[in-house]
């Protein structure tokens, strides 16, 4: 049986018909990592300036998403990517990091949205008219932007990361619970970039096996 094709332009598209222009896309990445920062972006493209292939990150390759991310930018009426670090993810839980983040991103982009698509999330207290949209990033082509971008921005920190921490192989796992990053935990021990609030982590610094 044969599947409707998917419309990465319908939201866009409806806000365009209504005469909305700067339609901003956000999304997150590395919300369920073990390790490193939580990176939000958003993106605002102009509808006739989209590059073509931009979809959810996870179902392009690392070389498709580096080729999209300089198109993206290059292309951007506007957009902005905030890093929130660990500190700040173990103190408020990562949820209300999320929202928090991606608020800073609504309100710091320039120029000013008039539309926010934001991949399963409301922002609260906030008068941007915006929209939440599950599975946003393989819905709308704006958030499908986003999500290259936080994705690319977030890939190349924990690489940059890993050449300081090699055994964690965090140039390979992006500071996800992988195999071989559970057994370097065991092994090596918490280093100062893991998540405290976070399993297995939260529970060897409770026992005192590593601080």
């Amino acid at each position: 049986m044969e599947t409707e094709p998917r419309d990465l332009y319908r939201y866009e598209r409806e806000l365009n018909e209504r005469g909305v222009k700067l339609i901003c896309g956000i999304d997150e990445v590395g919300r369920g990592a073990l390790a490193g920062p939580l990176v939000c972006a958003g993106v605002i493209l102009r509808a006739d300036n989209i590059p073509e292939g931009i979809d959810d990150s996870k179902k392009l390759t690392a070389k498709k998403r580096e080729q999209l991310y300089d198109a993206i930018l290059k292309a951007a009426v506007g957009y902005k990517i905030i890093f929130t670090p660990i500190e700040v993810i173990d103190k408020v839980n990562i949820l209300n990091a999320t929202i928090m983040t991606m608020r800073r991103v609504a309100l710091e982009m320039e120029p000013a949205p008039e539309h926010l698509l934001i991949d399963a999330l409301r922002l609260p207290d906030i008068t941007i008219p915006q929209t939440g949209i599950i599975k946003g990033d393989a819905s709308s082509v704006s958030i499908g932007a986003a999500s290259i971008i936080a994705k690319v921005a977030r890939d190349r920190h924990m690489t940059e990361l890993a050449s300081s921490f090699p055994a964690y192989k965090w140039e390979k796992n992006k500071g996800y619970g992988a195999q071989v990053h559970l057994d370097a935990l065991m092994s090596h021990g918490v280093t100062v970039h893991h998540r405290r609030s976070f399993a297995p982590v939260s529970e060897m610094v409770s026992a005192d096996l590593f601080g």
